[in-house]
């Protein structure tokens, strides 16, 4: 079988009449494209959004206040804390020996706006594009950055979800017996602990943070891999090849992983973005209902929970449900080109 090397990949046949499926399927290939743009945009929020300059040239130094913290003193000013870049009488000591770039979008998802004309939730304007929320702050930045936070957890959870699941169901799945047995009966009982309730008592002892929630989902989202990986090694863990691997004295983690998982692995994939629609609703509906990331967080959830309770303003609940829509509806065309390009039926036509 001859084989093809990209970026020091190997490529065989076999892959690459998965990538023509892959691409065959315009509507899946367009929206994996549009979604890493996307994401590509709002990575680096701070240099899109932002209430601090991105460049301000003072005295003929050059300085960067998006990524590090400068003293008002540092511009002539009377005080030692950081510089307040939207005050007018800081802008003015800046503009006298040199000059300020700032981000396409002035604001960050905290900044408040105290000088709108209406009162908040202001409506969209051309200060704030998309209006601001029930606090004055921008509803653009607030989406840039609940966007990005969106993706990462969604992301990360699933990245180690799959591992967990994949582990846990290969030894299921190779060992069978009572390994199986005893932990089919572990995951029924795990299955089945209230989430929401877990995470209410969370609330009241510490503040739920990124990285708590993250964790608190994981020990829970492993579980949606292990009946599909679980399978796939209870069918192959008696085929011939792991016999004779077996019998050349291949140790067991050898065999699992190394002949039996890159088969398990095509189903994996498949469910994939299902896992990571997956993590991004959860987050969000944690958000919404106030059991989520702290206050104040730039979230879709908490913009969807604004747009509930200001329905004299539309423009919260239908930007924040325009975006989870365009979203979830990318992933989920491209979980179909990659189960369209996993699909044994079209990869052998």
């Amino acid at each position: 079988m001859t084989t093809d090397r990209f970026l020091g990949i190997r490529i065989t046949p076999l892959t690459r009449r998965r990538l023509r499926n892959f691409v065959a399927n315009r509507r899946g290939f367009w929206s994996l494209w549009i979604f890493v743009a996307l994401f590509v945009v709002a990575a680096p929020a701070e240099f899109i959004a932002n209430d601090k300059p991105l460049i301000v040239s003072y005295d003929g130094a050059i300085y960067f206040p998006a990524l590090k913290s400068y003293p008002e003193t540092m511009f002539g000013g009377d005080f030692e804390t950081e510089a307040d870049y939207r005050d007018e009488e800081v802008r003015r000591l800046v503009t006298k020996k040199g000059w300020l770039l700032w981000p396409l979008i002035p604001y960050s998802y905290r900044t408040i706006n105290y000088d709108l004309p209406t009162p908040a939730p202001a409506p969209p304007s051309a200060e704030n594009w998309l209006g601001t929320d029930d606090q004055a702050r921008d509803v653009m930045a607030r989406l840039i950055y609940g966007f990005r936070i969106s993706v990462l957890f969604g992301v990360i959870l699933t990245v180690f979800a799959s591992i967990f699941g994949v582990i846990a169901g290969a030894v299921q799945g190779y060992f069978g017996g009572w390994t199986d047995l005893l932990f089919q009966r572990f995951i029924e009982i795990w299955s089945g602990l209230p989430v929401l309730f877990l995470l209410i008592i969370l609330a009241s002892i510490v503040e739920p943070n990124f990285w708590w929630l993250l964790g608190l989902l994981l020990l829970f989202s492993w579980m949606g891999l292990v009946g599909v990986v679980r399978a796939e090694f209870l069918r192959a863990r008696n085929f011939d090849y792991v016999r004779a691997a077996r019998a050349l004295g291949l140790s067991n983690i050898g065999i699992m992983f190394r002949h039996v998982l890159p088969n398990a692995m095509v189903a994996t994939i498949t469910f994939l973005p299902l896992s990571l629609i997956g993590g991004i609703t959860a987050l969000t509906s944690l958000d919404f209902l106030g059991f989520g990331l702290p206050p104040g967080s730039a979230s879709l959830g908490e913009l969807l929970s604004q747009g509930k309770a200001n329905l004299q303003a539309p423009w919260l609940g239908l930007t924040a449900f325009a975006v989870l829509g365009v979203m979830l509806s990318l992933v989920v065309f491209i979980g179909e080109a990659v189960r369209d390009a996993f699909d044994t039926r079209k990869t052998l036509q």
